[in-house]
This record gives C-alpha cells, structure tokens and sequence, in this order.
C-alpha cells in the first residue's frame, strides 16, 4: 500500500488500466480504487504490476539523482495537499484482515469495509466538517459501515453509477442472523442505506437524487415510491426513508457489492451504509414512559406560570380549558402528551402519534402544527392523574393556583321553555297536548288561564261566564276561543 501511496497519476491509471478499472478522476479517487484493488482483489499479477511500476518510476529517479527517501519519508511533505493520508495509515492494519477474512477469531478494525470503487472522494480532513445525518427515533445506530460520502459525477452524462464494495465482520452478521422478525423476511438488525443534502451546516434529513435506483450485487432493491397527491397542482411527494438491503446481501465472509444509480442534475449528494436495530411503536412508547413522564407537581407549575405570564393573549385570566379527547383519533386520551417546546398545554395521545409517525414520519404536533421530535415529548404527569380521577367529563379548566375543575357538558333541556308557547285550543279537544300533571288539590291543575286575544276586562268578563258553565255543567267544558293550556310553564 506504501507502494501505491507514492504512485504519480500516471502509474495509477497505468495499474487501473491493468486490471481493466476506470482510469478517470481525479488523483484522489485513483488512490482509492487502487487501494480498494490491494485490499480486495490483490492477485499475484497485480502485485507484480505494482512492485515493476514502483521500480520503474524509482530506477528512472536514481539514475538522475540521489536515491530516493523511502515511500513514508517521500509522501510527508505532500501531506497538506493528500486530503487523506492520515486515514490510509490506518488502513495499513486492516490489509492483513481482509487475506485472513475467515478466521473468526480476528479484532477487525473499525475502518474495515469503507475503501470505495468509484465512490467520490476519500474522507476529507478532520477539520473539515462532515455531512451528519438526523438521527432517526425508528432506527437505533449500531455500527457505521460507511460514513456519508459525497457522489462525485464520473462524466457528464446525466445518468450516473456509483458503486461500493464492503463485506460484514462474523459479529455483524450474528447480530443480524440472531435478530427478531418484524414480519416475516424483515429482520430488526438490518444494512441500511441513507442518501441526503451534501450539506455540512447542519444534521440532514434522508434525500434521495432524482432517477434513484439501488443494486445489491445482482438484483435491485426496492425504493420507496411517490405519495399521491389529491390537490390539484400539487406534486406527489415521495418519502425518504433509509432504504433496507439485508434482504439481498450475502451474510457471510463474501463481500458484498452495492451500486446506487443517480440522476446528475446539480445537486450534491451524500450516501452512508449504517448497520441498525429497527424499533416498534410500542418500544417507544415503553422508552417514554419509562424516562419521559413529567412530574404532576412541575406540570402545575407550569400551570400557573402559564396563566400568570401569559393572561391577555387568548388565555383568559381565570383559567384556561382543556380538552381530554385527543385531537388526532377523536377518542379519550389514554397516555397524554406534548412537546416540551410546545407552548400549549393541550395534550395528544402518544400511542397514536408513535403510529402515525411509524407509518409517515412527520413528527408534527397535532396541536399547534410546530416540529415535535421523539426526543423533545413529554408524558404530562398532571393530565394523567386528571384522567383516572375524572372520568365523567371530556374537558376540564386550570384555574391560576394550578387546581383544576371538570367542565361537564349540560344535559338536554327537556321541556322546560322559558317563552311562551301559542296553544290553539286545549289539549282535550285537538289533541296537541296531553293533560298537565295536577299540582293543585284533589290532583286536579290550577284554573288560571290566560286568552292573549283579549284584553284585560274581557278577560274577566270571560273567566266569570266561564266559571257560571262550570257550576251548571258536571265537567268542564271544552272553550271556544284559543288559550293557553292550564298550568304549562312558558317557553321561547
């Protein structure tokens, strides 16, 4: 490898032309796939090539000038300019593993499996800062296999392949061999791939370039597909998740071959092999619980801090409401929750909203439409406490000491009007109405009755000719002008 290290631009693209490797690139990139050729396919010829090329272009020097230093002395002073020599240091531990690649006894090193064949540049300097990929709450990181490295164009056609070869140590391959099934032929432990933004400023989120296609050895790997949209003159979105290649990789000593075709339009993009345990819902959900509960006493103080600093917004001064049925499913909430840096005390359900985000990762708060990462949610202990103490009403109010009342919905009015109600005629002749319940003596309703048609003397006029009938008569007698009903309460 010191060989090759000291290799001018020209013995490069000779031994890659050799072997029948593209001699294209920078000399950068022809250092990689050379190293990547001692490391995985280092024959007895390519070793020859390599002693004769070094002899070579030696030989030539020594005849002019003074012998040459040894390789290690020679590359020192280029090493500001050589971005990775540091890194190939390293890899000087790792050639012997890569022969010896059976023997399960073996530490490998921890940069094993990264050389590249064609796959953009080496690792830049450590103080240059690194693509960073978000941290997924589905995806727990177990091993870097590759860290993100930026797809460099070979020409410039518009379709590209970049391709890359690794192979698992025994200990990655039990991991994954040893794994639960998620359902069946989807192992926990899994090869992931992440594409993103080459984008240092700040941790990235999955990308995927346009006309993306992975191949894992010989057959293609599924990618997710577009997400109809139902709005017109809105573009499908597609989701960008890591894309899963255990199912086609070789889980043995064998090294494994990974090609990712790409649409070159512009854009700079960055891939990273990670090897990952793949969560559930109810594991999230468990984590929650288990370390993420606030306290009731600091959820009431909050309460309080709230209505104190915030009373002429649209809090009001007494208190503020809150709902106990969950905005996302509609239902009673069971395990309540919220963002810390929410600023509502309005609370979700965390079962739902891990399953949501299991299936579409969005990680949104139904509440106020703001970011509501997993690492930022809180179980509000208060509102669990509220919720096995009152469980008749589907709302309550903090009041401004922190205490909290039920709002229980009223019951239906049944008849109870509170205006007057127009009876045309009493109930015994048309029938409109059935007998007021009796409250007066012997069961029988009060006798005032009220005739809005007339006014107050012939009112009196009437009620006396009435009571004359009633004397003559065994029982009343159904009246002639429109009035009221005896005894019935006004309604509106």
């Amino acid at each position: 490898q010191n060989m090759v290290m000291s290799f001018r631009v020209s013995d490069l693209q000779m031994l890659l032309g050799f072997v029948g490797r593209s001699k294209s690139g920078l000399k950068h990139e022809l250092v990689t796939r050379a190293l990547q050729l001692v490391q995985f396919d280092c024959s007895p010829e390519v070793f020859k090539k390599i002693k004769e090329l070094y002899e070579t272009r030696y030989s030539k020097k020594s005849s002019e000038v003074a012998p040459p230093p040894p390789p290690q002395q020679q590359q020192q002073p280029q090493q500001p300019r050589a971005e990775a020599l540091p890194l190939h240091s390293s890899y000087d531990r790792g050639s012997a593993v890569a022969r010896t690649l059976p023997t399960p006894n073996i530490d490998y090193p921890a940069l094993y499996g990264k050389y590249l064949n064609g796959l953009g540049r080496l690792p830049p300097k450590v103080a240059k800062p690194e693509v960073r990929l978000v941290k997924l709450p589905f995806y727990t990181t177990l091993d870097e296999l590759l860290k993100p490295t930026e797809l460099v164009p070979q020409n410039n056609e518009k379709l590209q392949e970049s391709p890359c070869i690794f192979a698992l140590t025994p200990r990655q391959v039990e991991l994954i061999r040893n794994s639960r099934e998620l359902q069946p032929g989807v192992k926990s432990v899994q090869v992931v791939l992440r594409i993103c933004y080459t984008d240092t400023s700040s941790p990235q989120e999955d990308q995927y370039p346009p006309n993306i296609a992975v191949k894992v050895n010989h057959s293609y790997c599924s990618v997710p597909g577009y997400y109809p949209s139902n709005k017109p003159g809105v573009e499908p979105k597609r989701p960008c998740r890591p894309i899963n290649l255990t199912h086609l990789m070789y889980l043995s000593a064998a090294t494994n071959r990974i090609t990712v075709t790409w649409g070159n339009y512009g854009k700079s993009y960055s891939v990273g092999l990670y090897l990952v345990r793949q969560m559930t819902s109810a594991e999230l959900l468990q984590r929650l619980k288990t370390i993420g509960i606030k306290h009731p006493e600091l959820c009431k103080a909050l309460v309080k801090e709230k209505l104190r600093l915030d009373p002429d917004s649209e809090i009001a001064t007494t208190g503020v409401r809150v709902s106990l049925i969950c905005p996302l499913v509609k239902m009673r909430l069971s395990v309540p929750c919220r963002a810390e840096t929410c600023a509502h005390l309005q609370c979700f359900d965390a079962v739902f909203y891990l399953q949501m985000n299991e299936k579409k990762p969005t990680w949104m708060c139904p509440v106020c439409d703001k970011p509501a990462p997993y690492d930022q949610l809180i179980i509000d202990g208060l509102l669990s406490k509220i919720l096995t103490e009152c469980e008749d009403a589907d709302e309550i109010e903090y009041l401004v000491d922190g205490s909290w009342c039920p709002i229980r919905a009223e019951k239906e009015r049944s008849c109870s009007p509170q205006c007057p109600i127009l009876v045309l005629g009493s109930s015994d002749v048309n029938g409109l109405l059935p007998p007021p319940a009796g409250n007066g003596e012997n069961g029988k309703a009060p006798a005032d009755v009220v005739d809005l048609t007339l006014d107050s003397s012939s009112s009196e006029e009437e009620e006396e000719e009435d009571e004359e009938e009633d004397d003559d008569d065994e029982g009343p007698q159904p009246k002639r002008r429109c009035s009221y009903e005896k005894g019935l309460v006004s309604a509106c």
